[in-house]
């Protein structure tokens, strides 16, 4: 297969920053995608409804004129949230989830929830009105090991909120395990989970390959082959449950070449382009379509769209960087060749 066109897709799980960075990366995600689930971990974090009407406000002004493409918001759940602010977030139209950082977890999460039991009046209210929730999935106990965090966070946090709140809708978002895969599968109704292209195509090895490699550390960090092959093998299954996520994560070059580097990979410049590399490896290209365009559509109750978008096979090279705010973002596979393109 030379060429592909499907529906156009949506990310639901993309980090777009905010000032001069969001205007540095905003159009690469518009020229993909005709919506995306928004990240709310800005500084300070997006924990209102009011605050999520001024960032839309500001997405919005940084999209390319041309673009249809809808930023779909969300919350930052933390310790102090009210249910109230919840129902508010409802009545925007706008708002599509709660996002739930263990408070350490990763980026900007500081600010998240330190035990679950201090939330649970709001998740009993997104309960009841149908707010799903979007769980970053990492146990943040320094004894856990840093490999076995999304495994301790199911055991321990996730599987006893699902059996407490019967009907929350849950985004198990950026999922790195096996058990992770087999987790969700067997979930009961009303739990789904996003797959990015980075756990696609690489296991944990690409962080070491010929020393540190800073661009390829993310949160949850790369995991073993077999976990890889499971997480491939299930966004090319045809399970509804799992649908497409980039967790795109700018950050400037500064930030990610240190001593303490951030956290992130950015792919929002090649992102459908990533999937259907991945897809076509494990020869199931044809179900790139289902996984991009349309299980995450229908679980979050939104229309499928109408346009299209067309892929095809030839190669070419993303700039090694581009410009972001006062400094430079080095791009997944900056300078490397990327086998499908966008048409046009």
């Amino acid at each position: 297969m030379d060429s592909l066109t499907l529906r156009r897709p949506d990310d639901w799980h993309v980090h777009l920053r905010d000032g001069a960075a969001l205007a540095a990366v905003a159009g690469f995600t518009a020229r993909r995608f005709g919506r995306a689930i928004v990240m709310p971990n800005l500084t300070p974090p997006v924990t209102t409804a009011e605050l999520a009407r001024g960032y839309r406000a500001r997405i919005l002004a940084a999209l390319p004129a041309d673009t249809n493409f809808e930023p779909l918001l969300t919350l930052y759940l933390t310790d102090a949230t009210l249910p109230d602010e919840i129902d508010r977030a409802r009545a925007t139209g706008f708002i599509h989830g709660v996002k739930l950082y263990p408070a350490g977890a990763t980026t900007h999460s500081d600010a998240g929830v330190t035990d679950i039991g201090k939330v649970h009046a709001v998740l009993a209210r997104m309960e009841r009105i149908g707010m799903p929730l979007l769980v970053h999935g990492e146990s943040t106990d320094p004894a856990v090991d840093v490999f076995d965090r999304e495994t301790h966070f199911i055991e321990t946090v996730l599987q006893p909120l699902l059996e407490r709140f019967q009907a929350l809708r849950v985004v198990f978002e950026h999922i790195t395990t096996r058990g992770a895969v087999e987790f969700v599968s067997a979930a009961r109704d009303g739990v789904a989970a996003t797959i990015t292209p980075q756990h696609l195509l690489h296991n944990r090895n690409a962080i070491f390959a010929g020393g540190i490699r800073p661009h390829y550390y993310c949160l949850p960090i790369l995991k073993r082959e077999r976990d890889r092959q499971a997480l491939l093998d299930a966004a090319t299954g045809g399970n509804p449950r799992f649908f497409l996520g980039t967790d795109s994560a700018p950050h400037a070059r500064t930030a990610k070449e240190n001593a303490c580097g951030c956290a992130g990979m950015f792919t929002a410049h090649a992102a459908i382009e990533l999937y259907a590399e991945a897809f076509e490896s494990a020869g199931r290209l044809e179900r790139l379509e289902a996984f991009a365009s349309h299980f995450g559509a229908d679980f979050y109750g939104l229309p499928r769209h109408s346009d299209t978008l067309t892929l095809v096979k030839e190669s070419w090279v993303p700039p090694r960087s581009y410009e972001f705010g006062a400094g430079t973002l080095v791009p997944y596979r900056g300078g490397e060749p990327v086998a499908w393109r966008i048409a046009g």
